[in-house]
């Protein structure tokens, strides 16, 4: 049979994703089998669990837990191993332990299901300009944004993820290689362990991942006022994000 695959990251837009999926093929029924699958990488805040579960019950669907075993789901094993962190062509724990665990698991029959909002048409063009696969972007068929999102889990009783209550915008591993200045100080604020094991990271393969007035700089040496500080995120829910949660319940 084949199946719909739809990739939960622990973020709220792709928990939003799936669920409509979810609610849709509840509805219509498409003689396909429905997936949810989920990357784990070790770095992520350890209230992701608890948010997994809390999905997997209102999904009503057990999630299917991947993992890349030959690195541990753990992005120092990758960078030591690799000696690669970030770079024009992206992060290695993004292609080691995200992509190519899903490459590892898709088949050719697959539809997938991405959380790419509205405000990531752009992102999304280009994904489908590198991947060669059937796929679905229900946030971005209905209109939604990271917003609407956030509002429908806060509506549909969902408690969001811990990062997002600390005010990062995006629910990724705790010292994000791809953060900017602005991120790795309030992560040096609200993390200092995650903070001084990526300055001794960077030490060790004299690399930098920032970059300051619009030159490479160690995280060491990265003054604490750099960068922007990340908006507390917004949990309203607008006229969009209030029709997509009607629908979810009818």
């Amino acid at each position: 049979m084949s199946r719909i695959v739809c990739w939960f990251s622990c973020g709220a837009a792709s928990a939003v994703a799936t669920k409509m999926i979810v609610e849709e093929h509840k509805r219509l029924g498409q003689g396909k089998e429905i997936v949810i699958a989920y990357t784990e990488v070790k770095q992520e805040h350890e209230d992701n669990k608890r948010f997994l579960r809390d999905c997997e019950q209102w999904f009503g669907i057990p999630i299917t837990v991947l993992q890349n075993e030959r690195y541990k789901g753990d992005i120092y094993e990758v960078f030591i191993r690799t000696g690669y962190l970030v770079g024009p062509t992206g992060a290695a724990c993004t292609r080691l332990l995200k992509k190519s665990v899903r490459k590892d698991f898709e088949k050719p029959t697959d539809t997938q299901v991405f959380g790419f909002t509205v405000e990531e048409q752009a992102r999304y063009n280009s994904f489908l300009d590198a991947n060669n696969i059937d796929c679905r972007v229900p946030l971005i068929e209905h209109g939604l944004t990271k917003q609407d999102c956030l509002g429908v889990l806060a509506k549909a009783g969902i408690e969001i993820p811990a990062m997002y209550k600390l005010g990062y915008s995006n629910n990724n591993c705790i010292g994000c290689v791809k953060g900017g200045a602005g991120y790795w100080n309030k992560i040096r604020v609200d993390f200092p362990e995650t903070f001084e094991t990526m300055a001794q990271i960077e030490n060790l393969m004299g690399r930098t991942i920032v970059k300051h007035k619009g030159e490479r700089i160690s995280l060491r040496n990265l003054p604490p006022d750099a960068g922007r500080d990340q908006p507390e995120p917004n949990f309203d829910c607008g006229v969009v994000c209030y029709a997509a949660f009607k629908q979810l319940e009818e």
